[in-house]
């Protein structure tokens, strides 16, 4: 009888854990079962949990792809780094937030996190500074194409 009432208590914990962490924010699969690990819930108990909340639509990694891309492109990431972090976290496919984007899209995200960051003054001769603001772009997660682009970007 011990053995069924513990049992029950893991599942309730692991069902209390999981609900108030969605309750937060999104979370992607990899990420909940992660956290439930973390707190000792045996793993045959998160997949049963995990399986349960994702057919009723509470967990549901092409949602949190979508809404963890956004934030992120809001934030002036690019597409390199915004696809590597959901991998990361257990998302293997692109949201279609990213797809919907176009190369220029991405460029002009570029352009606009240099003008806000650095200004788009003349690089010409300054190599230093290029090279900076080039690392800087790419640590963001735009491509080489679209930092070439932002790096020849001139103010009108």
């Amino acid at each position: 009888m011990a053995k069924q009432e513990n049992q029950d208590d893991q599942e309730y914990k692991a069902r209390a854990t999981a609900l108030r962490l969605l309750a937060r924010r999104e979370q992607s699969r990899l990420e909940l079962h992660l956290k439930l690990r973390q707190r000792k819930v045996p793993g045959d108990i998160i997949e049963s949990v995990l399986d349960e909340y994702e057919s009723e639509g509470w967990l549901d990694d092409n949602r949190f792809a979508d809404v963890y891309a956004r934030q992120r492109m809001d934030l002036g990431y690019g597409p390199l780094r915004i696809l590597g972090e959901l991998q990361q976290r257990g998302v293997h496919r692109s949201p279609v937030c990213l797809d919907e984007m176009t190369e220029e899209d991405w460029c002009q995200k570029a352009i606009g996190l240099r003008k806000k960051r650095f200004g788009l003054a003349d690089l010409g001769e300054d190599r230093d500074e290029k090279l900076r603001q080039a690392r800087f772009l790419n640590r963001r997660g735009f491509s080489a194409a679209q930092v070439e682009r932002a790096l020849e970007a001139r103010s009108p």
